[in-house]
């Protein structure tokens, strides 16, 4: 079965947009293997939109772009193959793309097999230039029997932008993740404002379907094609521990060719990792909180995860969790004892109260365990 955990790998149009060439990705190829990205579960290589010529040949088929892609994309895909990664393209589920190429709108089985002709294992689609007698849930699902009408196994990741409560639907579809939200800048209020329009969702995501909140923007710095004005180190922890937190697939959209020592750190973090693929796949739930909120989720092997946040520029205050809001009341006989999976701190046992001081846009997660009283 196809995203037994949320997906990973790579995605062009953060950085780059539509300057994307068949060096690039190969250059990109090469960086996932040499950086152990690959090793650390990124196994998608995608290609975003503006990949393809503005008209489709005289026998209705897509055609790359010959000055951004001379060697054709089976070459390429061949190429990324070669490196043990896994090619992604894209299309959308309109007349046209985002950027107003050839959509896949009445010809999505054509499409699918061209795809799985060039060896493609991911295809994200996306919703633009839709007519308007054609519901989301009837092209959704068009396109993925035409995928699976191709004999290859190729992840569909859908991508609506959350719209028409698509969390209610798009299991049945047939998609693998879909995007829940609208596209992602590099600046701190974006993945905030994100996380916050994603918490009565948080249980639309699971094995099978993960609920997509966007491409990664760790490690930009403020360029690019999203880029808008950028982020800290610590604003980019934060915002890569709420993606795991969310068991959002991880796409990661800086340009690895030039990404910092730090940034690489984070994105290959085992702790936050095994969070986000834990054996059990419980999705997160909100305890409660404003700027300074606190989440739950329970892990495997009798774990329980507490993670704090804070989304100001204050660094004073106290975060505090009442263990009785995450199922250990005080009456139980029991409390819980772990550590901070950043700095490794043991917290010793907690009887009532978790109470942290946790710094300007930073974050705090513990891994507990019950301990008797």
């Amino acid at each position: 079965m196809l995203a037994q955990t949320p997906p990973m790998g790579w995605n062009s149009w953060n950085t780059f947009g539509h300057l994307i060439n068949e060096q690039v990705i190969r250059e990109i190829a090469d960086a996932m293997v040499d950086l152990g990205l690959r090793d650390a579960g990124y196994e998608y290589v995608v290609i975003d939109d503006c990949w393809s010529l503005y008209e489709r040949d005289e026998n209705d088929r897509l055609v790359p772009d010959p000055e951004k892609f001379p060697s054709g994309m089976k070459a390429l895909s061949d190429y990324v193959h070669s490196k043990g990664l896994k090619f992604g393209m894209y299309s959308c589920a309109g007349c046209m793309t985002c950027a107003r190429r050839p959509g896949s709108f009445d010809h999505e089985y054509l499409d699918a097999q061209t795809f799985a002709d060039w060896g493609v294992d991911f295809l994200k689609y996306d919703f633009c230039y839709v007519p308007k007698h054609v519901d989301g849930p009837s092209l959704y699902r068009r396109m993925s029997m035409a995928l699976k009408a191709t004999g290859r196994e190729i992840l569909f990741s859908a991508c609506n932008w959350g719209s028409d409560e698509v969390e209610k639907w798009i299991r049945s579809t047939g998609a693998h993740m879909y995007r829940s939200t609208g596209d992602i800048c590099d600046n701190p209020q974006s993945y905030i404002d994100i996380s916050t329009s994603q918490i009565d969702k948080l249980a639309y995501s699971a094995p099978g379907c993960y609920n997509d909140i966007d491409m990664l923007i760790c490690g930009m710095g403020g360029k690019g094609n999203v880029g808008a004005g950028g982020c800290t180190p610590v604003q980019y922890k934060s915002h890569f521990a709420l993606w795991c937190l969310y068991q959002s697939p991880l796409m990661i959209g800086a340009d690895i060719r030039n990404i910092d020592e730090e940034t690489l750190a984070l994105l290959k973090n085992k702790e936050l990792l095994s969070i986000l693929n834990d054996p059990e796949a419980r999705t997160a739930a909100f305890i409660r909180g404003g700027d300074r909120r606190s989440f739950v989720k329970v892990l495997a092997n009798n774990e329980l995860l507490i993670a704090l946040f804070n989304f100001t520029d204050q660094g004073d205050g106290m975060t505090f969790v009442d263990l009785t809001e995450v199922g250990v009341p005080s009456f139980s006989g029991y409390g819980l004892s772990g550590y901070e999976i950043f700095t490794g701190e043991k917290t010793g046992l907690i009887k009532d109260y978790l109470k942290v001081d946790v710094p300007a846009y930073d974050c705090k997660l513990y891994r507990m365990k019950l301990q008797k009283i």
